[in-house]
């Protein structure tokens, strides 16, 4: 075999790895966004439910037993 040939094979391989790690990785920050996304919203909610609470509630905690 030609070695120009050998070279070109390996470098083709050595790019479809790189590819295929970018791909990977790119779907992984993806999945974390995504995550992200949701804390957001749940705190959202939770901040949403405590949104009527009296002014007040909570600031003096008496916590000697």
């Amino acid at each position: 075999m030609d070695t120009s040939l050998i070279s070109a094979f390996l470098g083709a391989q050595t790019g479809m790895m790189q590819l295929a790690f970018a791909a990977r990785f790119e779907r992984m920050n993806a999945d974390q966004a995504s995550s992200v996304a949701k804390l957001i919203d749940a705190a959202q909610q939770n901040f949403n439910s405590l949104a009527n609470v009296a002014a007040g509630i909570g600031t003096n905690l008496n916590v000697s037993a």
